[in-house]
């Protein structure tokens, strides 16, 4: 099921998610419907946040974007033999980051049209359950890593526009009340204040 994507402005995008205490068909079905969500909406990851459910729970696709690059640009946002994930994150924890960071443009479903570069970690190790709710702990890198970053802050309730400097926010601000009121299209369904 397609479901809409809540937009910036809403408290949810704001709020620290819950963890899921336990597997259950909800939230398999959960699972399944964010991912063709996601997919339908033309995006690399989404927090359930993003569709009204404010859980620890988060979805990753950097292989698409790796199948998408050309070899130089896999070169340089993805490290050797690394082609990307597609993984499910739920009652994710960084537990680790590198002092080596990067600063690359972001956007994001619940901020549609806007971009801005944000710093991040090139490396971070992450503590999570996949989908079979199974424990992982696994590092990742350059791209993958900028993504899973981007979508573990969701479920903290920050957003990637929260990293940028106060006369950046200043700057896009008439662009982000447009988004409050409605006053932009996409081509996925939204659901405004």
């Amino acid at each position: 099921m397609n479901l809409s994507i809540v937009a910036y402005g809403n408290r949810i995008l704001k709020q620290k998610c819950i963890q899921i205490n336990e597997n259950s068909q909800e939230i398999q079905d959960l699972i399944t419907n964010m991912w063709e969500t996601m997919e339908n909406s033309n995006g690399c990851g989404l927090s359930s946040s993003q569709i009204n459910k404010p859980l620890q729970l988060f979805i990753v696709d950097s292989q698409i974007i790796f199948e998408n690059f050309d070899t130089q640009d896999q070169l340089l946002y993805f490290e050797k033999n690394d082609k990307g994930i597609r993984e499910t994150f739920i009652n994710a924890k960084i537990i680790d980051s590198s002092e080596e960071t990067w600063e690359d443009y972001e956007g994001c479903l619940s901020i549609p049209g806007l971009s801005q570069k944000v710093k991040r970690p090139w490396r971070i190790t992450i503590e999570y359950l996949n989908q079979n709710f199974i424990r992982q702990i696994k590092t990742f890198t350059g791209l993958t890593a900028r993504i899973i970053q981007h979508e573990y802050d969701h479920t903290q309730g920050v957003l990637y526009i929260d990293h940028l400097k106060p006369l950046t926010k200043k700057m896009i601000e008439s662009k982000l009340n447009k988004i409050v009121h409605g006053n932009i299209k996409t081509g996925y369904p939204m659901k405004f204040l």
